[in-house]
């Protein structure tokens, strides 16, 4: 059933009964665990549904990433109980400064703004952001969580920075600074300096990093399938190693590097969440 087919009250009433079991949950009879918690308890419930839910995005099952969603409803809908019994906030004012950023944000949908296409909709998303920020000395590469993965936070900084026309022209000139970046990478490993050696590497991924945004490849997507790719293969290598009777550990570097180039020339050429 889709959220249009059920009526105001059905919606609510499904909310409210939420609620409620939440209330009861962190009542006086409720459950000690969830009476113990509090907003920093739980940080890491949300973080791990966070990612179940992606895990059920990609294994393509309805009914899972459903399950999943109702996991991520219930961290916002506790973290919402327990900062009002702090007389902070509730869930509807949660829900009510949503509804409100959304149509403030989206001025082509509920007012009379026009565009053209996805980068007029982020460009307007970026000015309404700075508008709302305005006086607090924000930065349009400000903004993101401070314990966000770095290869994530980065790309996210390249994004918000092209939004606004600060990119990249041709793909060459990004191949060309990845080229540029790894020449600085090995002569600070030739100046056997660790703290410029740092900073190189740094700069190495950053580059490519951005070439996987300017090709519209998502990063951290494309690391976890290599190392996917990799985990299998190495797997394959220890199989076929117990199977001959050994450990890996007797196995010198060029017979696992054998291993390794039989296994990938058996691999058929497919995408490889293999």
């Amino acid at each position: 059933m889709c959220v249009e087919d059920r009526s105001p009250s059905e919606l609510d009433a499904s909310i409210q009964h939420l609620i409620g079991i939440v209330g009861r949950l962190r009542g006086n009879d409720g459950c000690p665990w969830d009476k113990e918690q509090t907003l920093e308890s739980l940080k890491h419930c949300l973080i791990e549904e966070s990612y179940e839910v992606i895990d059920a995005v990609e294994c393509g099952d309805p009914e899972k990433l459903k399950e999943e969603l109702g996991d991520v409803l219930l961290q916002i809908l506790l973290q919402s109980h327990i900062a009002g019994e702090q007389g902070k906030f509730t869930f509807m004012d949660v829900a009510d400064s949503l509804a409100a950023k959304i149509v403030r944000r989206h001025p082509h949908v509920f007012g009379d703004a026009k565009v053209s296409d996805c980068k007029d909709v982020l460009k307007n998303w970026e000015k309404i952001k700075a508008k709302e920020k305005a006086g607090s000395n924000h930065s349009i590469v400000d903004g993101g969580p401070r314990h966000l993965p770095a290869l994530q936070k980065a790309q996210r900084i390249q994004t918000r920075a092209a939004r606004i026309g600060f990119d990249w022209v041709r793909v060459e000139d990004v191949t060309g600074k990845i080229e540029e970046e790894l020449l600085e990478t090995k002569q600070a490993v030739t100046n056997n300096d660790a703290a410029e050696i740092k900073q190189e590497i740094g700069d190495l991924l950053f580059a490519v990093i951005n070439l996987s945004r300017f090709l519209k490849i998502n990063a951290e997507e494309a690391l976890g399938l290599t190392i996917e790719k990799f985990r299998k293969r190495f797997k394959e290598i220890e199989r076929r190693v117990r199977d001959e009777g050994r450990e890996l550990t007797e196995c010198s570097l060029a017979e696992m590097d054998a291993h390794w180039e039989n296994i990938k020339n058996g691999e058929r050429p497919v995408c490889e969440k293999q």
